[in-house]
């Protein structure tokens, strides 16, 4: 399983990174952790879009699903797609609402209500707690705490696995998502500061490495650090929390899985 970085910001995208977008491959399959602002540009560089199998939305915040409607018009206007979308419809993984707010973000005006149906070159599957089956992975959801419905995920093929946190504040289900994982994809959205920042929203560098340390991963890779957030502190948190490896998420960054 080979997991590449496309952008890494939180909250928005940074002067240096798109906002959060992972490409994860394994036996020519390649699915994409949200597509956030700015994502779409950095997956070119990675290959063609149309090479997708499968998009997985942890929640509906912008930073992690913006770039949807540049992916639609892709999907809907390139002059000549190396496939027919309408007939090999990409499938979309997202909470309950997705595809009809994904869609008014595609066509908010009432001239265009005629496009806001996006089931012509997509396929929505609603997000629930539990395990799904797609290409060579296999899929557990669990819902996370953050103010939107909202889920993290674990990621498992030929005995390797990869967990994402998605954004969450502490809670029991990320748990059992990183539990002895390869590798964990945590969120550090600020420092450890608990009368400082509301509950059930974002981790800290502190808490980030806590979660990798309790749940036994082999290592840990920090992500969505907001531009005002001290990057280093976020990382230098974790480690004082975990004792494996911890490294800081970067645009175009690779990681080998297992």
């Amino acid at each position: 399983m080979l997991l590449t970085v496309l952008g890494c910001s939180g909250s928005l995208p940074s002067a240096d990174s798109p906002a959060s977008g992972y490409l994860v491959e394994a036996d020519g399959f390649r699915l994409l952790l949200d597509l956030g602002n700015g994502v779409l540009g950095a997956l070119q560089r990675h290959g063609d879009p149309f090479g997708l199998d499968a998009l997985v939305l942890s929640h509906l915040h912008p930073d992690h699903c913006a770039d949807f409607s540049a992916l639609t018009v892709l999907r809907r206007y390139h002059p000549d797609p190396p496939y027919d979308t309408r007939a090999r419809r990409l499938p979309v993984y997202a909470p309950s609402e997705a595809a009809t707010r994904l869609a008014a973000a595609y066509a908010p005006s009432e001239a265009e209500r005629g496009e806001t149906d996006l089931s012509d070159v997509y396929e929505f599957h609603r997000l629930t707690p539990g395990t799904v089956h797609i290409g060579p992975f296999e899929l557990t959801v669990e819902q996370v705490a953050h103010p939107c419905e909202a889920f993290g995920f674990r990621l498992t093929t030929d005995g390797r696995t990869l967990a994402y946190t998605g954004d969450s504040g502490p809670c029991e289900a990320l748990r059992k998502l990183a539990e002895s994982a390869d590798l964990l994809l945590a969120e550090a959205c600020w420092p450890h500061e608990p009368e400082a920042h509301p509950p059930d929203l974002h981790l800290s560098g502190l808490e980030a490495g806590q979660l990798a340390a309790v749940a036994g991963v082999r290592r840990l890779v920090v992500t969505h650090v907001p531009p005002w957030a001290d990057r280093q502190q976020m990382a230098t948190e974790a480690r004082s929390a975990f004792p494996g490896e911890v490294d800081l998420a970067f645009p175009g960054a690779t990681y080998q899985v297992g």
